[in-house]
C-alpha cells in the first residue's frame, strides 16, 4: 500500500482484507443464486442485482448522496461519466437496468462473471460489429429495461469528463418502442473521503485510468476510509428532440461536465440528500 496513505491514518491493511474477504463471501454466496433467478426467468433476477450493488456499496465504506430527480419512464437511457469500477456498484444500487460495456470486459475472471450474471450488454468495438451492437442494446431497451451507458468509452481521473464518442448513441435513434426514448445525464463525482473534501491527492486511490493495475488499486481503494460519492441525475431529454446522434451526445456531455464541475467546487452538497439505503 501506498506510504502516503498508511502515514495519513487514512489507509488500513487490516480494513483492506476485512472488506475483501467479505465482499469476496457475499459476492460467491449470491452468484448460484442469481443464476437460478435468470434460468428460471423470475422477476427477482432484475432485483437481486439492485440489492446487491446496494449492499456492497456499504461494506465497502460508499456512501452515496444522490440530487436531481431520476427518470420513471421505462426504458430510459442513463448517459454518465465514468471514474472507476466503483462506479458499477454505485449506480447499480440505483438504477434498476443493465450496464453498456466493452466486450472484453465479459472475458475478465470474476468481475466478467458478475457482468454476465447481471444482464451486462456487451458491446464490439470492431466497426463491422457496431450495429449488431446497436441491436442488442435496442432490444432491451424494446423489452423495456433501462440500459446505462458510459460513453467515454474509458475511465478518467475524475477531474474532466473526457469527449463522448457519439457512435454509442446511435441506439438512441434505433429504439424499438413506439413512443421516443428518454435520455438521462448523469454526473458521477468522488468528492469526500471520512467527510473531508477529497483533493488530487487522494482521487487517484479511486479513479482508476490510464496503465493502472486492478489488483493493486483494488486493494488501497478499499484500505481507505469512507468514500463519498455524489451522483446528479441531470434533466432528461427526448432523443428525437436532436437532429443527429452528435448533438446528443455534445448535450450530454455538457451537462454532465457541468454537474461534475459543481459537485468538485462544493456548490451542490449543501442540498444533497438520499444517502446510501442499505
Amino acid at each position: 500500500m501506498s506510504d502516503i496513505a498508511v502515514a495519513s491514518g487514512l489507509g488500513s491493511d487490516l480494513r483492506a482484507s476485512c472488506r475483501l474477504i467479505v465482499y469476496v463471501l457475499f459476492t460467491l454466496a449470491l452468484m448460484p443464486l442469481q443464476l437460478l433467478l435468470l434460468l428460471l426467468r423470475l422477476p427477482g433476477r432484475y432485483k437481486l442485482p439492485l440489492w446487491y450493488h446496494n449492499a456492497t456499496c456499504f461494506l465497502n465504506g460508499i456512501k452515496i448522496v444522490t440530487r436531481g430527480q431520476q427518470s420513471t419512464r421505462q426504458p430510459t437511457l442513463y448517459v454518465s461519466n465514468h471514474v472507476s469500477y466503483l462506479d458499477i456498484s454505485v449506480l447499480g444500487s440505483l438504477i434498476d437496468g443493465h450496464f453498456v460495456a466493452k466486450s472484453e470486459v465479459g472475458n475478465w475472471p470474476f468481475f466478467g462473471w458478475l457482468a454476465k450474471l447481471s444482464g451486462t450488454v456487451f458491446i464490439q468495438r470492431r466497426r463491422h460489429k457496431s450495429s449488431e451492437s446497436r441491436d442488442n442494446m435496442a432490444k432491451r431497451l424494446g423489452n423495456g429495461r433501462d440500459l446505462i451507458l458510459f460513453p467515454e468509452g474509458t475511465s478518467s481521473d475524475g477531474t474532466r469528463v473526457l469527449p463522448f464518442k457519439s457512435a454509442l448513441f446511435s441506439v438512441a435513434q434505433a429504439s424499438e418502442n413506439d413512443s421516443p426514448l428518454l435520455v438521462q445525464p448523469i454526473s458521477i463525482t468522488y468528492t469526500r473521503l471520512d467527510g473531508m473534501p477529497m483533493g488530487r491527492l487522494w482521487r487517484p486511490f479511486y479513479a482508476w485510468y490510464g496503465d493502472m493495475e486492478l489488483p493493486g488499486h483494488l486493494w488501497h481503494a478499499l484500505a481507505m476510509g469512507v468514500l463519498t460519492v455524489e451522483v446528479e441525475f441531470l434533466e432528461p431529454v427526448e432523443a428525437s428532440s436532436f437532429a443527429n446522434r452528435k448533438d446528443m451526445a455534445s448535450h450530454c456531455h455538457k451537462a454532465v461536465s457541468g454537474g461534475v464541475s459543481d459537485a468538485l467546487r462544493g456548490r451542490r452538497l449543501q442540498i444533497a440528500s438520499n444517502p446510501n439505503r442499505w
